[in-house]
């Protein structure tokens, strides 16, 4: 664990990509292959089960540490983490403890979870106690379940390949799968990655073991510029661009495999999937999108997002929310890897093997011009889908989002924004965690009448006064912490301190005066939320310093981009 939390503070206080690399490879030079088992699955983005509750946690810092709750409140609000304040409040231990990560999670972390409460708080306390502040910090952090670090996949799979001395790609191929729930870490399995033998010898491939997915760039050129940047548009395979899960059919040893970009094992969740699977011939690999299939077309993605949230699927679901796989990529053919064939190749021989079987394959969109390709994706959002996916009719099948083996771009419509008030902020994480950079916002309820209406609102909430009900308010709609620049973001804190109304733990209610347009990818009713709205991917596009607070958006608004 010590060694563990160094590397996590190396990899947290840099943003040097080389520095990165060169502290992951010394850890992977010289850790043990069970705690390096278990590194490699939390900072490949394998998530720790929360084995405590936090706010049982903060009750046993507090108690530990003899402060009051106040006291750990006011700490919390400068800090700004929950792991970070218990680290620096806990008294510290006589002794550091030598005992490896693995043994950490396997024999003292995970066995934590449905013990009784009494046993938590001796076992917690005296694990504090063994470790210094960045070991405390971890520990809470894998307790607690909010451990993440910012490092990519892909420097892990660097700093492995080179400690290996294999090629990253294959280590990238290795590791599909390694942070699904259902395995757990293992040297065994640690070996299986970096070992140069079985590299050398050939296939290595578990029978349903997928490829990394090969991911696209956005492009930001304007449609008049992309005949300079892209050439002509006769070089290029043009697809529209759906909104649903990506993921892989993986066929072998005569079964069916679906994998999710993020790497999980959802073959139960999608029976339907596996169905239309099963007739492929073994040694295919299918790269495409989950949809609800709805009348032989594509349906938006929140009838899938309702789909994903059921853990029965009876048949009331499986009707309602029929899924089925848009195939437009073909990675294995007969057990033969064919990614590093050229793009139009790999589609002639998909349109083949899938001639007549009831799997879809995303349709090819031709236009002379990319002039007519701009007119065409005006049309995006009446046909439910994001835009078009690019590709290179020359280009490989790579690994994450490289440019090295080929190209595939992503041109996305814009978003649909709407004009809303900062009500809410709450402190951020890591290196923003003195600094106010998580928002709620909210939009009138209907048109103020004038701008003495709206005032004689915004002079109600400064006083703490409840919104009368039909009366003109506030309505929450939305939480946004990306999208301004550092210097955006201090510009806002300044204010949000100036203006706050209320404290409610971390959070503060500040008076509104702040006018934002914010972006977002999708709208969709949600009897969750007191708007009755959610949006999908919500990001503050600019601060609206020309906008007075009664000129923001309504919910009417909101309403006529739903129906839109």
């Amino acid at each position: 664990m010590k060694r563990f939390a160094h590397l996590f503070t190396q990899l947290d206080t840099t943003t040097s990509t080389n520095a990165k690399v060169e502290a992951l490879q010394r850890y992977f030079a010289e850790t043990p292959a069970p705690d390096a088992a278990w590194a490699v699955y939390f900072l490949a983005g394998g998530k720790p089960r929360q084995v405590v509750a936090t706010a049982r946690l903060r009750e046993l810092a507090c108690q530990l540490a003899g402060i009051e709750d106040w006291l750990f409140d006011e700490c919390y609000q400068a800090v700004g983490d929950l792991a970070e304040t218990i680290a620096h409040v806990l008294p510290q231990g006589e002794e550091t403890s030598d005992v490896g990560l693995a043994e950490w999670v396997e024999q003292r972390l995970l066995p934590l979870r449905g013990l009784p409460e009494a046993e938590i708080a001796v076992r917690m306390k005296s694990y504090w106690g063994e470790l210094d502040a960045q070991g405390r910090f971890l520990l809470t952090k894998l307790v607690g379940g909010g451990f993440r670090v910012g490092v990519s996949k892909l420097l892990v799979q660097r700093a492995l390949a080179a400690n290996a001395g294999i090629d990253a790609k294959r280590v990238a191929q290795r590791m599909m799968g390694y942070t699904d729930g259902k395995s757990t870490p293992s040297a065994a399995r640690f070996a299986a990655l970096i070992d140069p033998a079985t590299d050398a010898a050939g296939d290595t491939r578990d029978a349903g073991q997928p490829y990394p997915f090969f991911l696209a760039h956005q492009l930001d050129t304007k449609a008049a510029d992309f005949a300079t940047r892209l050439g002509p548009v006769t070089d290029w395979m043009v697809e529209w661009k759906y909104d649903g899960i990506r993921g892989q059919i993986v066929k072998r040893a005569g079964q069916v495999w679906l994998w999710s970009r993020g790497e999980e094992l959802v073959t139960d969740r999608f029976p339907e999937i596996v169905a239309l699977a099963q007739p492929l011939p073994d040694g295919t690999v299918l790269d495409g999108e989950i949809l609800v299939i709805l009348d032989g077309a594509p349906a938006p993605f929140a009838l899938l997002q309702q789909r994903i949230g059921r853990k029965t699927l009876n048949k009331k679901v499986l009707a309602d929310a029929p899924v089925g796989f848009m195939a437009y990529d073909l990675l294995e053919l007969a057990g033969e890897d064919i990614r590093a064939l050229p793009q139009i190749e790999r589609r002639s021989r998909l349109e083949a093997l899938l001639a007549g079987a009831p799997i879809l394959i995303s349709p090819i969109e031709r236009d002379n011009s990319w002039a007519e390709f701009a007119v065409r994706r005006e049309q995006s959002r009446a046909r439910g889908v994001e835009g078009f996916m690019l590709k290179r009719l020359d280009a490989a099948y790579g690994t994450g989002r490289t440019k090295q083996d080929g190209l595939w771009w992503k041109w996305k419509i814009d978003p649909m924004t709407i004009d809303c008030v900062l009500i809410y902020a709450q402190a951020g994480h890591g290196r923003r965690a003195s600094v106010y950079t998580d928002y709620t916002f909210a939009v009138w309820n209907r048109t103020p009448g004038d701008k003495a209406e709206a005032q004689a609102v915004l002079d109600a909430i400064a006083k703490r006064e409840p919104a009368q009900p039909g009366a003109l308010q506030l309505v929450a709609f939305a939480k946004a912490y990306s999208g301004l620049t550092d210097e955006e973001f201090k510009g806002v804190d300044a204010v949000i301190r100036k203006t706050t109304l209320e404290k409610f733990g971390p959070v503060r209610s500040v008076k509104p005066s702040m006018v934002f347009e914010l972006g977002f990818e999708g709208i969709n009713r949600s009897p969750r939320h007191k708007s009755g709205i959610a949006v999908r991917f919500p990001r503050m596009l600019r601060i609206r310093s020309d906008k007075a607070v009664h000129e923001a958006n309504t919910l009417a608004d909101l309403e006529a981009l739903l129906s839109a």
